[in-house]
């Protein structure tokens, strides 16, 4: 039972169009817009609809009726993303205890990349002020010894740099009008351990941190919400999409548990994103404005993530796909390509001519798709063609322009989608494919999907698109030039969402992290069982909806078992051997000693102690990769000499060894050892060095500090002057 004792602290007109499809606006008949002729409204143009809520109403067309429904949507969107705040807030108190953690131990809870991320969040704060902190992140010197980086450039890092900012005016407000920010207390670890303090509220970092993603990510539902009710057509669509949402929350997000994350911060903009494109694509002349928007939603869907140029490549792709089944006209298809070209410009600035965004296949296929678009291309007929050719040039200009960039950041990509469809290994694409999570998707991820109807809805959904746009493709076919391959009532946002969703589906098949796009999107094409357009044949408005209730009941079957089953996770933080480790180091190294090691425990070291460390969890660049292939060399069969030597290399000082890195086998050709074969097959069926190490450090190192977990090995100075 711990105790508690208190310390005192210091937008466009929509067109008729888009009214008929979004329950977000008046229906057909009923627009308030100003009639010419009539003088009565006109006096009302120049005084009641001037200003203040009814000009805005005016503006947009809405009768008082539509400005209530849209009131009442806009209600139901809050409430849902206040749902989802709530029950991201509560599982992740449960699962960590986080409000009885002290600050080292709310650290250690955020591993891996999580800590290396929240380590310049914590530099920034720390610092006299706030552009000093942004000089120092920008200048490096802890991350990758001896090298100075600039880690905005290499590490999508403006999440952590907003909220440091936004952190230090909150703290600094408050304190100038003297409110009080956190309370801390004392809490009684038991078991003959220390006490500690712990700080709750918004002043104290950790909390401020995690408070934020947790706003934004229930920001994301209410845009849910609004996403499932506009592509629809119906309020009920957006209940569907949340309900599905909550019943499949496991397979949707991962945020709860991981709030640093790069996705954490992302996500939520891409869901922007979709739905300001499925606005444009949508309207027949879409406004500047909203191509701006859709603009602005791209720059902040690829500022914080580095993965973000693969999802926005297969939105590119899938548009395409429309275009060349004629769903999508030429001028719309390349005024979103200008979009992406421009915001992909501007990330590239911002991020201080990162390569990897110029060199990435989305920037190629962008280019391509503009040429192809260029030619104007007869639709449908020539679509092979189109299609083939859009995938020869995308490969030719990615790796025309990675030979002249002379970059090779993103290699580790190509060699992991290689390895998924032939025989091929190496040490990097192994780093990757042994975590469960960049494997295939496993056989229970879809049968969980079935269990809770997404997946049948979602066929259901998809084959009737799918059936239509045959039917048009068939009469363009047998009509000849006269014809038109899209019909006038057709959606051709619908087609471009389908495509999306079979793109989505084959990342997650081949990388099952990736699942955390398909589910949210599934979750939107359930939202068109309520859609008329594709649902109308059900009958009446009443029994439509009596269908749609009855199939959220059974959904809730399976859907509640899983909210209880995240609700009944409980557990408390605790890693008393790191803690020993933290504190050793910084009680008994010099504050420039260098460190090295497994990447996850480097990123909690550089964070809680401050210390240099040569290798860390960003995988992304190549340098580093090939830095952490010498440092795993204590976990290879090599010579203490050569393991020693690679060390000395990189000027380190301290190893941080530990066992399990050694023993762990997730499935067979997956422990270190094994990996280190593919690599080192010469020495394969040597004792590895990590187990002599394990018995005794002699003659290559001097142990200094051991625990159940960890052991502490000192390069000798002797071996260190050799360099």
């Amino acid at each position: 039972m711990v105790a508690k004792n208190r310390k005192q602290t210091g937008k466009s007109p929509a067109t008729q169009a888009d009214r008929d499809r979004s329950p977000l606006v008046s229906p057909p008949g009923k627009s308030a817009a100003r009639r010419p002729g009539r003088g009565g409204e006109g006096k009302a143009s120049n005084g009641s609809h001037a200003n203040g809520l009814s000009g805005i109403r005016h503006k947009l067309g809405l009768t008082p009726s539509a400005v209530a429904r849209l009131g009442i949507t806009l209600l139901l969107a809050a409430l849902t993303g206040y749902l989802h705040w709530h029950h991201l807030s509560q599982l992740f108190e449960n699962d960590r205890h986080f409000s009885h953690l002290s600050n080292l131990e709310k650290e250690m809870a955020f591993r891996t990349e999580m800590g290396l991320y929240y380590s310049y969040y914590k530099t920034i704060i720390d610092a006299p002020a706030f552009l000093d902190g942004l000089h120092v992140v920008m200048n490096d010197r802890l991350t990758e010894y001896p090298l100075v980086i600039n880690t905005l450039k290499r590490f999508n890092l403006y999440p952590e740099v907003v909220l440091a900012s936004w952190y230090r005016m909150y703290t600094g407000v408050m304190g100038y009008v003297g409110i009080p920010t956190k309370m801390c207390w004392s809490i009684n670890r038991g078991e003959g351990l220390t006490p500690v303090d712990s700080c709750e509220g918004l002043g104290d970092p950790a909390y401020f941190y995690v408070s934020v993603v947790f706003l934004l990510n229930g920001a994301m539902m209410s845009l849910f919400f609004i996403y499932g009710a506009y592509l629809s057509g119906s309020r009920l669509g957006g209940v569907v999409t949340a309900v599905c949402f909550f019943f499949n929350h496991g397979e949707s997000t991962r945020v709860m548990w991981t709030p640093p994350l790069r996705e954490s911060f992302a996500y939520p903009f891409l869901v922007l994103q979709m739905l300001l494109l499925t606005y444009i694509l949508r309207t027949r002349n879409p406004s500047r404005t909203a191509m701006v928007a859709l603009g602005v939603s791209n720059v902040c869907f690829m500022l914080p993530w580095q993965f973000a140029q693969f999802v926005l490549l297969t939105q590119v792709a899938s548009l395409f796909a429309s275009y060349i089944l004629g769903y999508l006209a030429a001028s719309k298809m390349q005024s979103i390509l200008v979009t992406h070209m421009v915001t992909l410009a501007v990330c590239f600035v911002l991020m201080f001519g990162n390569s990897m965004l110029l060199t990435s296949f989305y920037a190629s296929s962008l280019v391509s798709i503009w040429v192809s678009c260029a030619n104007q291309c007869k639709p449908v007929q020539t679509s092979v063609m189109q299609g083939l050719a859009w995938v020869g040039s995308t490969v030719l200009f990615k790796f025309m322009l990675s030979s002249v960039l002379c970059a090779s950041d993103d290699a580790h990509i190509s060699g992991l989608i290689k390895s998924k469809f032939t025989s091929y290994k190496d040490f990097h694409t192994l780093m990757y494919t042994c975590a469960a999570e960049f494997d295939f998707m496993e056989l229970e991820t879809p049968l969980r999907y079935l269990r809770t109807l997404l997946l049948p809805i979602n066929m259901l959904v998809v084959a009737l698109i799918a059936g239509r746009t045959v039917q048009d493709v068939v009469r363009f076919l047998r009509g000849g030039a006269k014809a038109s391959v899209r019909p006038d009532d057709a959606d051709e946002a619908l087609v471009y969402h389908s495509l999306q969703l079979v793109a989505f589906a084959v990342l997650a098949v081949l990388i099952m992290r990736l699942k955390l796009f398909l589910t949210p999107h599934m979750c939107i094409m359930a939202s068109l069982i309520c859609s008329k357009q594709l649902f109308g044949w059900i009958g009446e408005r009443f029994k439509h909806q009596l269908a749609v209730f009855a199939v959220m009941a059974i959904m809730a079957v399976q859907g509640v078992a899983n909210l209880q089953a995240q609700w009944a996770i409980i557990g408390e933080f605790s890693n008393l051997p790191q803690e020993e480790l933290l504190g050793w180091i910084q009680d008994n190294t010099r504050p420039d000693a260098v460190f090295a090691g497994a990447m996850p425990t480097m990123a909690s070291v550089k964070l809680s102690t401050g210390r240099p460390i040569v290798n860390h969890p960003h995988y992304e660049d190549a340098g580093l990769r090939e830095r952490t292939k010498l440092v795993y060399s204590m976990y290879s069969r090599m010579s203490g000499e050569t393991v020693q030597g690679n060390l000395m290399k990189l000027g380190v000082d301290f190893f941080v060894l530990e066992d399990s890195w050694c023993t762990r086998r997730t499935r067979p050709g997956c422990s270190m050892p094994e990996i280190w074969d593919i690599e080192d097959p010469l020495n394969a069926g040597r004792i590895p060095f990590c187990t002599h190490m394990s018995r005794s450090s002699t003659p290559h190192f001097i142990t200094v500090f051991a625990n159940d977990i960890y052991k502490v090995l000192k390069v000798p100075k002797a071996a260190k002057d050799l360099r």
